[in-house]
């Protein structure tokens, strides 16, 4: 490994790396890299409290593969469910998330 030839320099730029969480931001990012997690994303944005079946039905896919991606999203705390009898509805429940998708254009309905 050479030496920096300005240390200065060199502890200013590794510096940004302790600023940010990294783990974070890729994880975030690797959510929002499959089409069909920010399809059910937009789709929450746009109609909070849409419940499995019609989300399904709004994205052309099956309840189970919608749920499947719900899961997911759901572990990672970026949307929440209620229960109302059978039905179960799923709604947006993070921010910075609400935040990135109205930097790529998601507008509330």
């Amino acid at each position: 490994m050479s030496k920096p030839g300005n240390a200065a320099e060199v502890e200013r730029a590794a510096s940004a790396l302790a600023d940010v969480d990294t783990a974070g931001w890729t994880r975030r990012f690797d959510l929002l890299s499959d089409p069909h997690r920010l399809e059910i994303l937009l789709t929450l944005h746009r109609a909070p409290g849409i419940c499995v079946g019609d989300l399904a039905a709004t994205l052309g896919r099956s309840e189970n593969a919608v749920s499947q991606a719900l899961r997911v999203l759901r572990q990672q705390g970026w949307v929440s469910s209620t229960r109302v009898g059978r039905a179960v509805s799923y709604r947006l429940d993070d921010g910075i998330v609400h935040d990135l998708l109205h930097w790529i254009g998601a507008r509330h309905g």
